[in-house]
């Protein structure tokens, strides 16, 4: 897709997704149009803004990042996204972290000192355990699912996505939604009811990636319209 990473293999997206509003959160961190494009590429509507009247009409929300937790976590704060963000979670509003904007959706982090993160999820951020291997992790991984989901219906388990990180999420059992290996086997996808998060890039993840997002789209697709 991006990056001149180009899939090992992968699940086909299907069926293009229902028509979504899907509103990429900018807060000045994230490959904001990549992510758009492959949105797009899917069939949702995706548009890209921090507007409160934007972020309260969308009919799913994707949370990127890449780069500190602590100050992404200041910008989020800065543009009173943080507060926003808990008001559509609590809406029912399906929210979508990627990378570090999955990190972003537990309760704190260790990086750079620590920070307090989003709350959404349980659970803290710590860095990767991987002795003797060179981190960050860059590169593809298989990953497999630890349970069924609608993020990731059609998409084989093992099924391989591309990640680049240092830290790693640690989200209860029940949370965790998927898992990948280096140095250790870690979370790398998390869901609790409306809110989802990947570790990995889906929008540089090729087919597989695709589906993903397609399958997102479609749970947007489903959801309660805004109030």
């Amino acid at each position: 897709m991006s990056d001149g990473a180009v899939a090992p293999g992968g699940a086909a997206p299907g069926r293009e997704a229902e028509e979504a509003a899907i509103l990429i959160l900018d807060y000045g961190m994230g490959n904001l149009r990549s992510v758009e494009k492959a949105l797009e590429h899917v069939g949702a509507r995706a548009t890209v803004s921090a507007d409160p009247d934007a972020v309260r009409a969308a009919d799913g929300l994707i949370l990127p990042g890449v780069g500190a937790f602590p100050r992404a976590m200041e910008r989020i704060r800065a543009t009173g996204l943080d507060g926003l963000i808990a008001e559509r979670a609590a809406a029912g509003t399906p929210i979508l972290g990627i990378c570090l904007g999955l990190q972003l959706l537990f309760e704190r982090s260790e990086e750079l000192g620590g920070a307090d993160g989003l709350g959404l999820l349980p659970g803290a951020v710590t860095r990767l355990a991987a002795p003797g291997l060179k981190v960050p992790h860059i590169g593809w991984a298989p990953v497999r699912w630890e349970r069924d989901s609608r993020l990731t219906a059609g998409i084989p388990s093992e099924t391989p996505f591309y990640l680049v990180h240092s830290f790693v999420a640690r989200p209860t059992a029940d949370d965790t939604l998927g898992t990948a290996g280096y140095g250790e086997r870690f979370a790398c996808a998390a869901e609790r009811d409306n809110v989802f998060g990947v570790q990995f890039h889906p929008e540089k993840s090729s087919t597989a990636g695709l589906r993903l997002l397609a399958n997102f789209a479609g749970i947007c697709a489903k959801a309660p319209a805004a109030a």
